[in-house]
């Protein structure tokens, strides 16, 4: 298991790509949901964050 601190280094790392798509999308769910416990504060944060990315994501 990884720390949160490099969890959420991954997951913005993720995010900042110039493509995201729905395969980024996947690979930030799956590291949120292998590598942070499912009553993690930042779990929640980031996977609230990850569904308004993917929201607008879809509307552009």
């Amino acid at each position: 298991m990884l720390t949160e601190s490099t969890v959420e280094t991954m997951f913005r790392k993720l995010m900042n790509e110039s493509e995201r798509n729905d395969e980024t999308f996947e690979k930030a769910e799956e590291l949120l949901e292998e590598e942070l416990r499912p009553e993690s504060p930042l779990r929640h944060r980031l996977s609230v964050e990850l569904e308004e990315l993917r929201s607008l994501a879809s509307k552009s």
